[in-house]
């Protein structure tokens, strides 16, 4: 890749966020942002995917689809410990699973 003053500030920049995060505090405030997060944005999308009947199977495929690409990615290329950006995405993945198990349940009762 070639040495843009462009490229040289991205890679300082995310240099310097991995330093960050290298606190323990820090990563796992990360990670529970992360799983807030994604427990919101699957509450969010079931809630209006409900509302409009129309929705619900695109929008289950589409989840579906992207917990699947999410488990590929981190479990079968062996993803690092150390590799903030995976464990992050994969921990709001975990999120975004258990707001539908849990709003499940809220339906079944």
């Amino acid at each position: 890749m070639q040495r843009t003053r462009l490229n040289t500030i991205v890679e300082v920049r995310g240099q310097q966020l991995s330093q960050f995060f290298r606190n323990p505090w820090r990563r796992i405030s990360l990670s529970l942002l992360s799983f807030l997060f994604g427990f919101f944005v699957g509450t969010a999308v079931a809630t209006t995917a409900g509302q409009n009947s129309q929705w619900d199977v695109v929008c289950a495929a589409f989840i579906l689809l992207f917990c699947e690409l999410v488990n590929r990615w981190f479990y079968r290329r062996g993803v690092k410990m150390g590799d903030l950006q995976a464990e992050v995405l994969n921990i709001f993945k975990m999120g975004v699973s258990y707001s539908l198990f849990l709003e499940a349940f809220k339906l079944g009762s």
